[in-house]
Protein backbone atom coordinates (compact mmCIF):
# COMPACT_ATOMS: atom_id res chain seq x y z
CA UNK A 1 0.00 0.00 0.00
CA UNK A 2 0.93 3.86 -0.84
CA UNK A 3 2.39 5.26 1.58
CA UNK A 4 1.22 9.03 2.89
CA UNK A 5 3.99 11.64 2.61
CA UNK A 6 5.78 12.26 6.47
CA UNK A 7 4.37 15.20 8.06
CA UNK A 8 7.88 16.95 7.68
CA UNK A 9 7.05 16.19 3.98
CA UNK A 10 3.92 17.81 4.25
CA UNK A 11 5.11 20.74 5.74
CA UNK A 12 7.32 21.35 2.75
CA UNK A 13 4.25 20.83 0.71
CA UNK A 14 2.72 23.70 2.83
CA UNK A 15 5.39 25.71 1.97
CA UNK A 16 5.14 25.42 -1.73
CA UNK A 17 2.66 27.84 -2.00
CA UNK A 18 5.00 30.54 -0.62
CA UNK A 19 7.36 29.55 -2.99
CA UNK A 20 5.76 29.03 -5.82
CA UNK A 21 5.45 32.32 -7.61
CA UNK A 22 9.14 33.16 -7.57
CA UNK A 23 9.87 29.65 -8.69
CA UNK A 24 8.45 29.44 -11.36
CA UNK A 25 9.41 33.57 -12.71
CA UNK A 26 13.26 32.95 -11.70
CA UNK A 27 13.77 29.50 -12.73
CA UNK A 28 12.16 30.02 -16.35
CA UNK A 29 14.37 33.59 -16.90
CA UNK A 30 17.03 31.30 -16.01
CA UNK A 31 15.94 29.07 -19.23
CA UNK A 32 17.31 29.86 -22.52
CA UNK A 33 15.00 27.35 -23.78
CA UNK A 34 13.46 24.58 -22.82
CA UNK A 35 14.12 22.32 -19.42
CA UNK A 36 16.12 19.11 -20.24
CA UNK A 37 15.11 16.10 -18.51
CA UNK A 38 17.13 13.15 -19.36
CA UNK A 39 16.00 9.92 -19.14
CA UNK A 40 18.87 7.27 -19.67
CA UNK A 41 15.68 4.32 -20.58
CA UNK A 42 13.96 4.11 -24.17
CA UNK A 43 11.05 5.81 -24.70
CA UNK A 44 8.09 3.45 -24.09
CA UNK A 45 9.65 1.56 -20.76
CA UNK A 46 8.49 2.39 -17.28
CA UNK A 47 10.99 4.91 -16.78
CA UNK A 48 10.24 6.78 -19.72
CA UNK A 49 6.43 7.00 -18.74
CA UNK A 50 7.13 8.02 -15.31
CA UNK A 51 9.37 10.82 -16.94
CA UNK A 52 6.85 12.12 -19.58
CA UNK A 53 4.41 12.36 -16.11
CA UNK A 54 6.38 14.35 -14.47
CA UNK A 55 7.35 16.64 -17.62
CA UNK A 56 3.98 17.75 -18.89
CA UNK A 57 3.08 18.83 -14.89
CA UNK A 58 6.33 20.54 -14.45
CA UNK A 59 5.53 22.91 -17.33
CA UNK A 60 3.01 24.41 -15.15
CA UNK A 61 5.10 24.49 -12.36
CA UNK A 62 8.15 25.65 -13.42
CA UNK A 63 6.69 28.00 -15.96
CA UNK A 64 9.10 26.54 -19.03
CA UNK A 65 8.92 23.87 -21.01
CA UNK A 66 10.40 20.72 -20.12
CA UNK A 67 11.63 17.95 -23.13
CA UNK A 68 11.99 14.66 -22.08
CA UNK A 69 15.39 13.53 -23.83
CA UNK A 70 16.19 9.89 -23.93
CA UNK A 71 19.56 8.91 -24.06
CA UNK A 72 19.43 5.09 -23.79
CA UNK A 73 22.34 2.42 -23.38
CA UNK A 74 24.15 1.13 -20.72
CA UNK A 75 21.68 1.15 -18.03
CA UNK A 76 21.61 5.15 -17.86
CA UNK A 77 25.08 5.49 -18.26
CA UNK A 78 25.25 7.32 -21.41
CA UNK A 79 22.72 9.88 -19.81
CA UNK A 80 24.73 10.07 -16.72
CA UNK A 81 27.70 11.17 -18.85
CA UNK A 82 25.71 14.11 -20.33
CA UNK A 83 24.13 15.06 -17.23
CA UNK A 84 27.89 15.65 -15.95
CA UNK A 85 28.90 17.70 -18.97
CA UNK A 86 25.89 19.80 -18.93
CA UNK A 87 26.04 23.23 -18.01
CA UNK A 88 24.67 23.81 -14.33
CA UNK A 89 22.44 26.39 -14.89
CA UNK A 90 18.74 24.85 -14.06
CA UNK A 91 18.44 23.93 -17.85
CA UNK A 92 19.49 20.28 -17.18
CA UNK A 93 18.37 17.65 -14.91
CA UNK A 94 18.66 13.42 -14.66
CA UNK A 95 15.48 11.58 -14.05
CA UNK A 96 16.52 7.96 -12.94
CA UNK A 97 16.41 4.77 -10.84
CA UNK A 98 19.05 3.11 -8.27
CA UNK A 99 20.84 1.25 -10.92
CA UNK A 100 22.94 4.22 -13.12
CA UNK A 101 23.85 6.48 -9.88
CA UNK A 102 23.94 3.69 -7.32
CA UNK A 103 24.70 0.18 -8.89
CA UNK A 104 26.77 1.24 -11.74
CA UNK A 105 29.46 3.03 -10.35
CA UNK A 106 29.80 -0.32 -7.97
CA UNK A 107 30.12 -2.82 -11.29
CA UNK A 108 31.95 -0.64 -13.98
CA UNK A 109 35.49 0.05 -13.18
CA UNK A 110 35.20 3.70 -15.56
CA UNK A 111 31.42 4.77 -15.90
CA UNK A 112 32.52 8.26 -16.70
CA UNK A 113 31.29 9.76 -13.57
CA UNK A 114 31.28 9.70 -10.15
CA UNK A 115 27.77 10.38 -8.26
CA UNK A 116 29.30 11.95 -5.37
CA UNK A 117 31.36 14.77 -6.80
CA UNK A 118 29.32 15.21 -10.46
CA UNK A 119 25.65 14.90 -9.57
CA UNK A 120 23.58 16.63 -6.25
CA UNK A 121 20.09 14.92 -5.49
CA UNK A 122 17.09 17.18 -6.46
CA UNK A 123 14.24 14.98 -5.20
CA UNK A 124 13.32 11.40 -4.78
CA UNK A 125 9.73 11.01 -5.28
CA UNK A 126 8.93 7.08 -5.39
CA UNK A 127 10.23 3.75 -4.67
CA UNK A 128 9.53 0.62 -6.22
CA UNK A 129 10.22 -3.19 -6.19
CA UNK A 130 11.50 -5.58 -8.55
CA UNK A 131 9.80 -8.86 -9.92
CA UNK A 132 10.11 -11.92 -11.75
CA UNK A 133 7.57 -12.41 -14.17
CA UNK A 134 7.24 -14.44 -17.20
CA UNK A 135 5.75 -14.89 -20.52
CA UNK A 136 2.29 -15.94 -22.06
CA UNK A 137 3.67 -19.01 -23.43
CA UNK A 138 5.29 -20.23 -20.36
CA UNK A 139 2.89 -22.51 -18.49
CA UNK A 140 3.87 -20.90 -14.90
CA UNK A 141 1.91 -19.40 -12.92
CA UNK A 142 4.14 -19.77 -9.47
CA UNK A 143 7.73 -19.53 -9.11
CA UNK A 144 7.24 -23.20 -8.12
CA UNK A 145 5.89 -23.73 -11.08
CA UNK A 146 8.23 -21.90 -13.23
CA UNK A 147 11.18 -24.23 -11.51
CA UNK A 148 9.90 -27.16 -11.93
CA UNK A 149 8.48 -26.35 -16.06
CA UNK A 150 12.61 -25.40 -16.27
CA UNK A 151 13.90 -28.38 -14.83
CA UNK A 152 11.36 -31.06 -16.62
CA UNK A 153 10.85 -29.51 -20.04
CA UNK A 154 13.95 -27.10 -20.33
CA UNK A 155 16.60 -29.23 -18.74
CA UNK A 156 17.28 -27.20 -16.21
CA UNK A 157 18.54 -24.47 -17.70
CA UNK A 158 16.60 -20.81 -18.30
CA UNK A 159 17.61 -17.89 -19.18
CA UNK A 160 15.87 -14.76 -17.62
CA UNK A 161 16.13 -11.05 -19.17
CA UNK A 162 16.96 -8.00 -17.37
CA UNK A 163 17.10 -4.59 -18.53
CA UNK A 164 20.53 -3.91 -17.95
CA UNK A 165 24.17 -5.61 -17.51
CA UNK A 166 25.58 -5.85 -14.26
CA UNK A 167 22.11 -4.33 -12.79
CA UNK A 168 20.47 -5.52 -9.73
CA UNK A 169 18.07 -7.78 -11.40
CA UNK A 170 21.02 -9.74 -13.05
CA UNK A 171 22.21 -10.41 -9.67
CA UNK A 172 18.92 -11.41 -8.91
CA UNK A 173 18.90 -14.14 -11.21
CA UNK A 174 22.11 -15.45 -10.08
CA UNK A 175 20.77 -15.46 -6.97
CA UNK A 176 17.77 -17.44 -7.61
CA UNK A 177 19.14 -19.66 -9.52
CA UNK A 178 21.80 -20.83 -6.66
CA UNK A 179 19.08 -21.01 -4.18
CA UNK A 180 16.85 -23.32 -6.37
CA UNK A 181 20.21 -25.32 -7.51
CA UNK A 182 18.99 -24.55 -11.19
CA UNK A 183 20.98 -23.38 -13.98
CA UNK A 184 19.43 -19.42 -14.84
CA UNK A 185 21.47 -17.27 -16.98
CA UNK A 186 20.53 -13.57 -17.34
CA UNK A 187 20.36 -11.99 -20.80
CA UNK A 188 21.46 -8.45 -20.67
CA UNK A 189 18.82 -5.49 -22.88
CA UNK A 190 19.23 -2.11 -23.23
CA UNK A 191 16.84 -0.76 -21.25
CA UNK A 192 13.14 -2.58 -19.86
CA UNK A 193 10.96 -1.97 -23.77
CA UNK A 194 13.27 -4.37 -25.43
CA UNK A 195 13.07 -6.94 -23.00
CA UNK A 196 9.31 -6.76 -22.72
CA UNK A 197 8.95 -6.74 -26.21
CA UNK A 198 10.54 -10.41 -26.03
CA UNK A 199 8.89 -11.45 -23.27
CA UNK A 200 5.97 -10.57 -25.30
CA UNK A 201 6.88 -12.18 -28.06
CA UNK A 202 7.64 -15.21 -26.26
CA UNK A 203 11.14 -14.91 -27.52
CA UNK A 204 12.17 -15.26 -23.73
CA UNK A 205 10.40 -17.36 -20.82
CA UNK A 206 10.88 -15.18 -18.32
CA UNK A 207 12.27 -11.29 -17.15
CA UNK A 208 13.55 -9.73 -13.89
CA UNK A 209 12.47 -6.04 -13.77
CA UNK A 210 10.85 -3.36 -12.02
CA UNK A 211 7.20 -3.46 -11.34
CA UNK A 212 6.41 -0.25 -13.14
CA UNK A 213 7.78 -2.29 -16.33
CA UNK A 214 5.38 -5.05 -16.25
CA UNK A 215 2.23 -3.96 -14.36
CA UNK A 216 0.29 -3.28 -17.79
CA UNK A 217 1.10 -6.36 -19.32
CA UNK A 218 0.35 -8.66 -16.19
CA UNK A 219 -3.05 -7.24 -15.46
CA UNK A 220 -3.72 -7.56 -19.65
CA UNK A 221 -3.12 -11.12 -19.00
CA UNK A 222 0.21 -11.31 -21.54
CA UNK A 223 2.54 -11.94 -19.12
CA UNK A 224 2.35 -13.09 -15.31
CA UNK A 225 4.18 -11.65 -12.50
CA UNK A 226 5.41 -14.22 -9.86
CA UNK A 227 7.07 -12.64 -7.18
CA UNK A 228 8.21 -9.52 -6.09
CA UNK A 229 11.17 -8.18 -3.34
CA UNK A 230 10.51 -5.87 -0.81
CA UNK A 231 8.97 -6.35 2.45
CA UNK A 232 5.86 -6.71 1.87
CA UNK A 233 3.02 -7.83 -0.69
CA UNK A 234 2.24 -4.67 -3.49
CA UNK A 235 -1.13 -3.00 -3.34
CA UNK A 236 -0.89 -3.01 -6.97
CA UNK A 237 -0.15 -6.99 -6.89
CA UNK A 238 -1.82 -8.57 -3.70
CA UNK A 239 -2.09 -11.56 -4.74
CA UNK A 240 1.46 -12.16 -5.89
CA UNK A 241 4.36 -13.19 -2.88
CA UNK A 242 7.36 -11.96 -2.44
CA UNK A 243 10.64 -13.64 -2.22
CA UNK A 244 11.13 -13.25 1.29
CA UNK A 245 7.94 -15.45 1.07
CA UNK A 246 9.60 -18.06 -0.35
CA UNK A 247 12.62 -18.30 1.17
CA UNK A 248 15.30 -15.61 -0.67
CA UNK A 249 15.59 -13.42 2.08
CA UNK A 250 18.04 -10.22 2.11
CA UNK A 251 16.46 -7.96 -0.47
CA UNK A 252 14.31 -5.88 1.67
CA UNK A 253 15.74 -2.76 1.06
CA UNK A 254 13.50 -1.20 -1.92
CA UNK A 255 15.04 0.55 -5.08
CA UNK A 256 13.84 4.54 -5.61
CA UNK A 257 13.37 6.84 -8.25
CA UNK A 258 14.76 10.74 -8.06
CA UNK A 259 16.28 13.17 -10.06
CA UNK A 260 19.71 14.73 -9.85
CA UNK A 261 21.21 17.65 -11.35
CA UNK A 262 25.07 18.46 -12.32
CA UNK A 263 27.42 19.42 -9.57
CA UNK A 264 27.53 23.24 -9.38
CA UNK A 265 23.76 23.85 -9.57
CA UNK A 266 22.35 26.62 -7.06
CA UNK A 267 20.78 25.09 -3.99
CA UNK A 268 18.04 27.73 -4.98
CA UNK A 269 17.39 26.26 -8.02
CA UNK A 270 17.83 23.03 -6.31
CA UNK A 271 15.24 23.26 -3.88
CA UNK A 272 12.69 25.07 -5.91
CA UNK A 273 12.15 22.16 -8.82
CA UNK A 274 12.26 19.70 -5.40
CA UNK A 275 9.47 21.99 -4.43
CA UNK A 276 7.61 21.51 -7.44
CA UNK A 277 8.27 18.23 -7.28
CA UNK A 278 6.63 17.57 -3.93
CA UNK A 279 3.47 19.54 -5.40
CA UNK A 280 2.76 17.23 -8.05
CA UNK A 281 3.24 13.64 -6.41
CA UNK A 282 0.57 15.51 -3.80
CA UNK A 283 -1.92 16.11 -6.38
CA UNK A 284 -4.28 12.86 -6.27
CA UNK A 285 -4.07 12.33 -9.71
CA UNK A 286 -0.32 11.61 -10.10
CA UNK A 287 -0.37 9.67 -6.87
CA UNK A 288 -2.89 7.25 -7.86
CA UNK A 289 -1.65 6.90 -11.62
CA UNK A 290 1.88 6.08 -9.97
CA UNK A 291 0.86 3.50 -7.73
CA UNK A 292 -1.62 2.18 -10.66
CA UNK A 293 2.09 1.47 -12.07
CA UNK A 294 3.44 -0.49 -9.50
CA UNK A 295 4.92 2.57 -7.64
CA UNK A 296 4.98 4.06 -3.59
CA UNK A 297 4.83 7.28 -4.03
CA UNK A 298 7.57 8.81 -1.28
CA UNK A 299 8.40 12.31 -1.50
CA UNK A 300 12.45 12.92 -0.64
CA UNK A 301 14.10 16.64 -0.38
CA UNK A 302 17.03 16.84 -1.89
CA UNK A 303 19.14 15.84 1.39
CA UNK A 304 16.92 12.96 2.58
CA UNK A 305 17.82 11.59 -1.44
CA UNK A 306 21.60 11.56 -1.03
CA UNK A 307 21.37 9.96 1.92
CA UNK A 308 19.13 7.13 0.56
CA UNK A 309 21.26 6.87 -2.92
CA UNK A 310 24.53 6.81 0.20
CA UNK A 311 22.71 3.78 2.01
CA UNK A 312 21.62 1.93 -1.11
CA UNK A 313 25.15 2.18 -2.62
CA UNK A 314 26.32 0.81 0.43
CA UNK A 315 23.98 -2.70 0.94
CA UNK A 316 24.31 -3.42 -2.85
CA UNK A 317 28.50 -2.81 -2.56
CA UNK A 318 28.53 -5.59 0.12
CA UNK A 319 26.42 -8.17 -1.99
CA UNK A 320 27.94 -7.64 -5.08
CA UNK A 321 31.49 -7.89 -3.59
CA UNK A 322 30.03 -11.26 -1.63
CA UNK A 323 28.76 -12.46 -5.15
CA UNK A 324 32.66 -12.48 -6.55
CA UNK A 325 31.69 -10.25 -9.20
CA UNK A 326 34.78 -8.06 -10.45
CA UNK A 327 34.31 -4.59 -12.00
CA UNK A 328 34.23 -4.69 -15.81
Amino acid sequence: MARFISRRCFGALLRTAAFGALFAGSLAQAQTGAIRLLVGFPAGGGTDVIARTLAEKLKDELGAPVVVENRAGAGGQIAAQVLKTARPDGSTFFLTHDHTVSILPLVVKNPGFDPSHDFVAVAGFATFVNALAVSGGTPAKSVAEYLAWTRNTQGGRGTVGVPAPASVPEFLVKIIGEKYNIDLQAAPYRGSAPMLADMLGNQISAGIGSVPDFIENHKAGKIRVIAVLGDKRQASLPDVPTFAELGVAGFEDVPYYGIFAPAGTSRTTIDRFAHAIAKIVAEPEVRDKFTAMGLTVDYMPPDVLARREHAYAQTWARIIKASGFQPQ
